[in-house]
């Protein structure tokens, strides 16, 4: 029978720092990247140093792996438009801050940027984006490749495997139809809820370790404050929604549109718009 869990985003704040609950994050990240991770040390990360907004919306964890790999897993729970600069701005931060003066440019650590968003980024009906960077021949349309001392020297079969790579899992497009380990990965991300017949990596230990009553009494008030938290912020965020899609509607029926395309790029009812037509709100 499977249970409600605590949020993925506040264990990463709370629980999966610690070296015992490594194997949730090390199963997660197994399924994503498609190549078995082993955590050496939780690194200081831009999310620990949060203004009171962030504390709800965002919050990252950054792992050094037994490969000496950086991976840096973020949650953006609200909207942000910018978010696709941010994340190549986390990126670019990492690669400067672990090259020590004076080392050459082959020490440069791989890069992996995992994005867990709960809002429309960008336009794409896919709920697991991949970036695959390669340089393409504008003349020749092949792609270039390391040479074979490139390859022995740094350890990569594809110039992109030197370069950063990024995954976007956009959960709320997932349709709770779980067809293989990832996705039940995905669906445990939307919905803190691990099913008996999962069998992904890191999920066993999750149903084990992220079980709200085995929290102490503090760590529960401080669950229980965070989720009423999210709570306020959905609510405004949802106010502040609901206002603007108003004004929208108000101006389109002004400009001659029709009700159903007002519908269409507001997400108000035909009785709303009606409403609006003769001046009730």
């Amino acid at each position: 029978m499977s249970r409600k869990l605590i949020r993925f985003d506040w264990a990463i704040k709370k629980v999966l720092r610690h070296k015992a609950n490594f194997g949730i994050l090390e199963g997660f990240l197994s399924e994503l990247l498609r190549f078995d991770v082993m955590i050496e040390s939780i690194l200081e990360s831009e999310g620990n140093k949060q203004d009171e907004y962030d504390k709800y919306n965002r919050v990252d964890i950054l792992v050094k792996s037994q490969q000496d790999e950086l991976m840096l897993v973020e949650v953006q729970n609200d909207s942000e438009v910018d978010y696709f600069q941010r994340m190549l701005f986390g990126v670019s931060k990492l690669v400067t801050e672990y090259i020590k003066e004076g080392e050459p440019y082959g020490t440069i650590k791989k890069i992996y940027s995992i994005n867990i968003v709960y809002f429309g980024l960008g336009q794409g009906k896919d709920y697991v984006y991949e970036y695959k960077g390669e340089f393409v021949g504008l003349h020749e349309k092949d792609i270039l490749i390391p040479t074979t001392l490139q390859k022995q020297n740094f350890k990569v079969e594809k110039i992109s495997d030197i370069f950063p790579k990024y995954y976007i899992l956009k959960v709320n497009n997932f349709n709770d139809v779980a067809k293989d380990t990832l996705d039940e990965w995905v669906y445990f991300l939307k919905n803190s809820e691990v099913k008996d017949t999962f069998k992904a990596k890191g999920l066993d230990k999750a149903k084990e370790k992220l079980r709200y009553e085995i929290l102490t009494e503090e760590e529960k008030k401080m669950y229980d404050r965070f989720q009423e938290n999210r709570r306020i912020e959905n609510s405004v965020s949802f106010t502040a929604k609901q206002e603007r899609n108003v004004e929208i509607a108000k101006k389109m029926i002004l400009a001659g549109s029709k009700d159903d395309f007002i519908s269409e790029m507001t997400d108000l009812t035909l009785e709303q718009i009606e409403q609006l037509r003769t001046g009730k709100e």
